[in-house]
């Protein structure tokens, strides 16, 4: 969001133009964000062969996902669902990472039969793995450091009680599965948390990737996830991406001066690269003073952006339609039949029903973890590039709500597939 000239705007196009035309609850994307984010990890890593894999569980939109193609990134996926999603996007097999957990086997079989990299976190699955596939299906595994890092114990990964990844200390059964089905590991992976301050993680996750990677001579990549940090508030701190990139060079330098093939670096951005291009646009609908507070009601809820209910997440909110003004203090809530508070007692120029609310950083884990609550629609999207607000989502309606709704008779007959 820049002001300029009295008037907020979102990569050149007037906020307040786009929720008029779009409507309200709407998402608006600001494709320079994402490419000055993309360049900024491109140049931190330019002293080694690195690859930049967007976690497209932040957002999956199909217009976004073609754009982080045209800027040279491959795709992170959790799902078989996100595979193909990223390949209609025009994303190649090999430009795609498959990194499920505790799915199905026949997930693993559809993604064999895709293409795709795979990433197996749990010894079972390895087994299963090599007594299908041996050494003919190259592999990737996620190793769990037992590093507690993260902003939030929901969004930290990589500790000794979390679901993710093969302990560092099964590495010895490990070897003894790949050796016995003559497994090809070509990479070696680590996602420890997000919202990572200290670059001293990535080291530590480095290194041991690095100590372990004398296991495995097929090894083509080390992949060490993301987490990078950005800032929710004027004054936050964020990861330093360019002294992590400069120390991690030198070190993968050191490494791959002792190999015939160089090791790339692999890197699952998500967050970093869509959450600060993100703003959620919403409507006031209501002023409400009580006793006690003063309450901004808008046109959405945690239907629309849960993070702030589920993380605690902090952001920034700016009255659009009113950028100065007298400021008083307001609760921002939501029109959804739970407590769902998007913030307490915010500072804004004064509000009035009608008013156009922005909220912040809002570009990761927002849409794409919008749900149907309240029996409410979800919200439209927007990608703003080169000057124009492109419509890349229309919003739900009541029809979409209902179309998957039937009655059909389970008891009689064949199973449906």
């Amino acid at each position: 969001m820049e002001l300029r000239g009295g008037a907020y705007h979102i990569g050149g196009v007037q906020a307040s133009r786009i929720a008029e035309r779009a409507g309200t609850p709407v998402y608006v994307y600001d494709a320079a964000v994402i490419q000055r984010q993309a360049k900024r990890l491109q140049e931190a890593f330019k002293g080694t062969p690195a690859r930049f894999m967007y976690a497209c569980k932040a957002l999956t939109n199909q217009a976004v996902l073609r754009y982080m193609r045209s800027l040279g990134l491959g795709l992170d996926t959790v799902s078989i669902e996100e595979v193909l999603i990223g390949l209609k996007a025009g994303f190649t097999p090999d430009e795609i990472l498959f990194t499920p957990n505790m799915v199905p086997f026949s997930e693993y079989e559809r993604a064999v039969e895709l293409g795709v990299h795979i990433n197996i976190d749990n010894i079972p699955m390895l087994e299963r793995f090599g007594h299908a596939y041996g050494g003919r299906v190259p592999l990737c595994l996620r190793i769990n450091p037992h590093i507690m890092a993260g902003g939030n114990e929901r969004i930290s990964t990589g500790h000794i009680d979390s679901k993710f990844g093969i302990s560092i200390h099964q590495l010895r059964h490990v070897e003894r599965i790949v050796a016995s089905h003559g497994l090809r590991v070509e990479g070696l992976h680590m996602h420890t948390g997000s919202d990572i301050l200290d670059t001293e993680v990535f080291l530590r996750a480095a290194e041991l990737l690095l100590d372990t990677a004398a296991l495995f001579p097929q090894l083509r990549f080390l992949d060490l996830g993301s987490g990078f940090k950005v800032p929710y508030k004027p004054d936050d701190i964020a990861t330093d991406v360019e002294d992590l990139g400069q120390q991690l060079c030198a070190r993968m330098h050191r490494f791959n001066a002792a190999r015939a093939v160089p090791v790339e670096l692999w890197f699952e951005p998500g967050k970093f690269l869509v959450s600060e291009a993100g703003v959620l646009l919403v409507s006031v609908s209501l002023v409400k003073q009580t006793t006690a507070t003063i309450f901004a009601g808008v046109d959405s809820g945690l239907n629309h952006l849960i993070r702030p209910m589920l993380y605690g997440s902090y952001h920034g909110i700016v009255n659009a339609s009113k950028p100065e003004g007298r400021k008083r203090i307001y609760t921002v809530v939501g029109y959804i039949c739970e407590t769902d508070t998007f913030a307490f007692d915010r500072q804004l120029p004064e509000v009035h029903e009608g008013d156009v609310l922005a909220f912040l950083n809002a570009g990761a884990y927002g849409y794409s973890m919008a749900s149907n609550y309240n029996s409410r629609p979800r919200p439209a999207e927007v990608l703003v590039k080169d000057g124009r607000a492109l419509l890349v989502r229309r919003r739900e309606t009541l029809e979409d709500l209902l179309a998957l709704q039937v009655e059909e008779e389970l008891t009689g007959g064949p199973v449906p597939a």
